[in-house]
């Protein structure tokens, strides 16, 4: 299909999302299809499916430059039909993102997450349920590596939320909204 504006582009990608497409590949005319390798004259057009306010519960160590600073981030949702002994709503982790934050962000979140540190498995960390973070992403899958039965796909960290509490973060109902929402289901 030979679009010529950013509105022919928008209606190509919601007609996409509407048959269950991830998104839409974009291309010059002028280039040769060559299996297996885009190249810069191919682009995969995605867009962020939602955002969530969520809970970091545990930290790992990144990779090469990371490997010394807790970059990686498993995160929870509160699920309100499963009440902690306290009376409070159960936290399940729903996913894990490492990208995002800047580095001074995750000097200053290493430092912080050391310092509340509930359990140390040594590269793992469990920690204080307290920092909450929005993160986007492009899908919900149905996931048993996650106690709250989902996962979400191509996490992304937004932003560090500073003015909201857990008790106000989303929960496992609005995943399964999100869920049920998407066009195409993926099921992991």
């Amino acid at each position: 299909e030979h679009l010529e504006s950013a509105e022919q582009l928008d209606q190509a990608y919601t007609d996409a999302r509407a048959r269950g497409n991830e998104g839409v590949m974009i291309k010059s005319l002028a280039s040769p299809y060559q299996p297996g390798r885009r190249g810069l004259a191919w682009l995969k057009l995605k867009r962020e499916l939602a955002t969530l306010d969520v809970v970091v519960t545990g930290v790992e160590y990144g990779n090469g430059r990371r490997a010394a600073v807790l970059s990686d981030y498993t995160f929870a949702i509160r699920d309100t039909a499963d009440l902690a002994p306290d009376g409070s709503p159960a936290l399940k982790n729903v996913g894990k993102a490492y990208s995002g934050l800047t580095d001074q962000e995750i000097t200053d979140m290493t430092a912080w997450f050391k310092a509340h540190t509930l359990e140390d498995y040594g590269h793992f960390r469990t920690v204080e349920p307290t920092i909450v973070l929005e993160v986007a992403f492009n899908n919900v899958m149905r996931s048993s590596r996650h106690a709250s039965g989902f996962a979400l796909r191509f996490p992304r960290i937004v932003r560090i939320r500073t003015d909201k509490p857990v008790e106000e973060i989303d929960t496992l109902q609005r995943v399964e909204e999100i869920y049920n929402a998407q066009p195409d289901k993926p099921v992991e």
